[in-house]
């Protein structure tokens, strides 16, 4: 009994700090991400890039809402969200429904990536920014409604806490839902697009186009690989456990064993947690370019807006053509 209750208390903290410093380090990440991708005309104006953005307005829900829960937890306490079918109910249907729609965004991306840089010219116009908004839209409601059913069918249990009561999808979510559409499924398009965006990046030489365009194809698929990478790393141990927590049977879970399985419960979630937290820093270490937009984004738009907004009383003559374009900016 005194060592389930150590480990439940050890788990508890352990989610509340993990949590805290994530939401905090995603939050940033995506807000910075968010400012990057809508500044510069090349993210904004491209396919893939589109998908990023709303991928980083995904996870950025995702991340706020894991800090109000955290916030939450810690002024009521672990009892007022692990046993209130409310929140039970909410979490399900907002994590379910960020968490699906940032798979689909990279998963988007990936196929995008390598249907622009395949050599076939009726791919490259087949994939254009109306279908991607389509896309998006259609992703977004179709895992919102799903996540709402899945939600409706969530219980409380004074042992295991929050979980899936109905028989019908418990076993859905063992043969489908969490081995396939939230496992395999998003992993193995997203690697397989990824690589094969990677193995057209470098033919890509071969072809007409220009350099400008020839480097970004060729920094933005490296980003979505990395991306990819780091999905594929945290999402499968997060989703072989919730193959397995979805048929524990409640009635069956002693003390201890509950102990247990909430820590490796919360160790898993707080991994999976840093895929909508991280890519800021994925990106920043998987392209020299991308760090030069982002020194060029904060030195030369944001930090001169801060610099006139605090010297409106400076009437010094300036040329207006002194901030270069975005599709002029040296990032060779």
């Amino acid at each position: 009994m005194m060592a389930s209750t150590a480990i439940q208390a050890f788990a508890s903290q352990y989610s509340l700090y993990s949590n805290f410093i994530i939401s905090i380090v995603g939050i940033i990440s995506n807000v910075i991400n968010l400012l990057v991708f809508v500044q510069l005309k090349p993210f904004r104006e491209n396919r893939c890039g589109f998908y990023l953005i709303v991928e980083s307005v995904s996870d950025l829900v995702d991340v706020t809402f894991i800090l109000i829960i955290t916030i939450v937890s810690l002024v009521y306490g672990d009892e007022s969200l692990n046993y209130s079918l409310l929140w039970c109910r909410i979490r399900y249907i907002t994590f379910q429904t960020g968490t699906l729609t940032t798979f689909s965004m990279i998963c988007f991306a990936a196929i995008d990536q390598y249907c622009s840089t395949n050599y076939r010219l009726s791919l490259r116009q087949f994939c254009n920014l109306k279908l991607a908004r389509y896309l998006v839209l259609t992703s977004v409601c179709l895992w919102f409604v799903h996540s709402l059913i899945f939600g409706l069918f969530a219980d409380v249990n004074p042992t295991v806490g929050c979980y899936i009561s109905n028989s019908v999808w418990i076993r859905y979510g063992t043969y489908f839902f969490y081995p396939i559409l939230y496992g395999f499924l998003p992993i193995a398009l997203a690697s397989l697009f990824s690589i094969l965006a990677y193995r057209n990046v470098r033919r890509i030489i071969r072809r007409q186009i220009p350099i400008e365009r020839r480097r970004f194809d060729r920094q933005i698929t490296a980003m979505v690989l990395i991306r990819v990478g780091w999905f594929v790393t945290v999402s499968i141990p997060y989703t072989s456990y919730r193959v397995y927590s979805i048929n524990v049977s409640t009635k069956q879970v002693d003390a201890l064993r509950s102990a247990i399985e909430r820590l490796i419960q919360v160790i898993f979630y707080s991994i999976i947690n840093t895929n909508y937290a991280l890519n800021f820093y994925i990106f920043l270490i998987s392209s020299s370019r991308y760090r030069r937009q982002v020194k060029y984004i904060f030195k030369k738009k944001y930090w001169r807006q801060i610099k006139c907004l605090c010297c409106l009383g400076d009437n010094q003559v300036r040329p207006e053509n002194t901030m270069m374009s975005d599709a002029n900016i040296d990032l060779d």
